[in-house]
C-alpha cells in the first residue's frame, strides 16, 4: 500500500511512508552517508524497520501532523530519500531534515525537496520558525539549507547527540 501523497514539485513526489517500505527504510538507515551523517539507529532487518517505521515515522503523523515523508521521484515506485518535518524535545522550533540514498546524490533532489517541505511548513502548516542541524563537517547538507533561505546560526551542542551540530534558522 502506498502512503498518502502529501507534496508534489516538478519531478518529486514527497508521500506518507508505510510499513511496505520497510525494504527502503532499511538500506537507507544502513547506508554509509545516513550513518555518518545523521546516526546508527541499528536497525537490521525489515522486521526492525516495519518497528522503526511505526515508532518514529508514522506515529509522527499521528502526533503532529507531519513527519519524515518518502521522496520518490515522478515516474518510479519506490523512494529514494526521506524529507520532512520533525519535532525534536531539544530543539525550540519544528526542524527539517532529509536523508537520500546514495545513487539519487547529485540530481538536486536534497534541494527540490527540503525546499518543498519548509515551503509547506510555512504555507499550510503555518509552523513559522523552521530550523536545521547537520554535523558540522556536512558541507553538502549545509548548501541544501542556504540554497533554500536558512542561515547558519552557530554550532552548538545538542542532548542526545555525540558531538556539536551546526545550527541554522529560517
Amino acid at each position: 500500500m502506498e502512503g498518502v501523497v502529501v507534496i508534489e514539485t516538478d519531478r518529486l513526489t514527497l508521500r506518507e511512508i508505510t510499513e511496505d517500505d520497510a525494504g527502503f527504510m532499511l538500506e537507507l538507515l544502513n547506508s554509509p552517508g545516513f550513518i555518518r551523517y545523521i546516526a546508527d539507529r541499528g536497525v537490521r532487518t525489515e522486521a526492525a524497520a516495519r518497528a522503526y517505521i511505526g515508532e518514529r515515522i508514522t506515529s509522527s503523523y499521528r502526533d503532529h501532523g507531519f513527519g519524515m515523508w518518502g521522496v520518490v521521484p515522478k515516474g518510479e515506485g519506490a523512494p529514494v530519500g526521506l524529507a520532512g518535518l520533525v519535532k525534536r524535545d531539544v530543539l525550540p522550533h519544528v526542524d527539517i531534515g532529509y536523508a537520500l540514498l546514495e545513487r539519487a546524490w547529485g540530481r538536486g533532489y536534497a534541494r527540490e525537496a527540503a525546499e518543498a517541505v519548509l515551503k509547506h511548513a510555512q504555507g499550510p502548516l503555518a509552523l513559522g520558525t523552521i530550523v536545521a542541524i547537520t554535523t558540522p563537517d556536512n558541507e553538502a547538507s549545509q548548501n541544501v539549507l542556504k540554497k533554500i533561505g536558512l542561515r547558519y546560526v552557530d554550532e552548538r551542542d545538542l542532548p542526545g547527540w555525540d558531538g556539536p551540530s551546526a545550527y541554522f534558522s529560517t
